[in-house]
């Protein structure tokens, strides 16, 4: 099927690429389509290039050392709006992942929490822990704790604040959040640099495998399948690059599709292990893409098959409805409310759901036919139409659903 598509695509504009990951269990799409020949079959000679920080992904993408880039979902909407100190329109036609996050505390303040937790809620319930955070805050005043996130303006950072207010913690003054790259996380943790991070997989378990630190919740628990990681690239790369910007998304999506069926996740722990790859041991990234979680580390697994979604639920489409979900969350970061019709603008400009339908169509994929729905307010698996099933969308803190276009 992909060999005949190929002969039916446009020619690329370009077919050397170098695109930009992190260390991350989610970089999934990124290196699985190299290492099964996707990129290949689809005319691309890619080379990955691992980078370290989110600022390095973002900087290199707007220079043009890299062509493309796994990137934070919010991040084409921040960079696009120079909210983050540089300025640079970036899009997305692929979402690369959902959910992927859990918040770790170390484990001296965990036992803390459970001393003052209800023994009557389950003791990695999001608002349960976030509520011992607050009665512990409370019994010990003057004593600030420090988290981290990854980036300022970063699915985690919504998380954690989404969290933290569930509490009835501010996180803007009750505590102390600062930004770490992934790979600082456990360390900084386990020296006593902050009291806990919100990071994606595998830094988690590698927390709790080191006996770091205590999972005290997951991501999905606070909003059930949020937008993780996209593909970005520069807005003029794409003008410029169009049937190569094309072939790039209908590899990562035959790479998530692969992905999507567990049966193959052994194999992509085993890839994704490789020194050129992630360079980490398998039993780190294992957890997270079997979906087999360690919340402590002498607890037995739970069995989460939804810590990573990479093509269930029309996964790779890029809702504008969380695109401008997510900048009104960010409001205090930014300093001011967007209006309604700057957010509009911003989520249309960013979050190209015509790339996706295009991909889609050629890949014969079902797409949804609306950029926007409902959100925080399906508890269960749900169809759009009589074609599409879309995941639960729960939100930790929201009594009612969210108005969209």
């Amino acid at each position: 099927m992909i060999i005949k598509l190929n002969k039916q695509l446009p020619a690329p504009e370009q077919e050397e690429l170098n695109i930009g990951y992190m260390r991350l269990s989610d970089s999934a799409p990124i290196i699985v389509a190299q290492a099964l020949g996707l990129y290949e079959e689809y005319g691309l000679k890619v080379s990955l290039q691992r980078e370290v920080s989110w600022a390095n992904i973002r900087d290199k993408t707007i220079a043009g050392t890299l062509d493309a880039s796994q990137m934070l979902a919010p991040m084409p909407l921040i960079t696009t709006l120079g909210a983050a100190g540089i300025r640079a329109p970036i899009i997305t036609g692929l979402m690369l992942s959902l959910n992927g996050n859990a918040i770790t505390v170390s484990s001296a303040l965990w036992n803390k929490m459970r001393l003052v937790a209800d023994p009557s809620q389950a003791a990695h319930d999001a608002l349960a822990t976030a509520t011992a955070l607050k009665t512990l805050m409370d019994q010990n005043p003057g004593n600030p704790l420090t988290f981290a996130t990854v980036h300022s303006f970063s699915s985690h950072t919504l998380l954690l604040r989404k969290w933290l207010r569930a509490g009835g913690i501010d996180p803007d003054r009750d505590v102390r959040i600062i930004v770490l790259p992934p790979e600082q996380m456990v360390d900084s943790l386990a020296q006593g640099v902050i009291d806990g991070f919100c990071v994606g997989a595998p830094w988690n378990s590698i927390a709790v495998e080191y006996g770091a630190g205590i999972m005290a919740t997951t991501g999905f628990e606070i909003w059930n399948n949020a937008p993780e990681k996209v593909l970005g690239v520069l807005e003029s790369w794409h003008s410029r690059n169009p049937s190569t910007h094309l072939r790039l998304r209908l590899a990562l999506m035959a790479a998530c599709e692969w992905l999507g069926n567990m049966d193959n996740r052994r194999e992509a722990v085993a890839i994704l292990s490789r020194p050129e790859y992630l360079d980490l041991p398998a039993d780190y990234l294992r957890p997270s893409l079997t979906g087999q979680i360690v919340q402590k580390r002498e607890d037995n697994p739970l069995s989460q098959s939804n810590f990573h979604v990479f093509s269930s639920y029309s996964a790779g489409f890029p809702w504008r409805s969380q695109a401008e979900y997510i900048l009104e969350q960010f409001a205090p970061l930014l300093g001011k409310a967007l209006d309604k019709d700057k957010l509009a603008a911003l989520a249309q400009q960013c979050f190209r759901t015509d790339l996706y339908r295009e991909a889609a169509s050629r890949s014969g994929l079902d797409y949804p036919d609306q950029d926007y729905k409902l959100e925080g307010v399906h508890e269960k698996p749900w169809m759009l139409n009589e074609r599409i099933e879309l995941g639960s969308d729960l939100m930790l803190g929201i009594d009612a659903p969210l108005q969209t276009n």
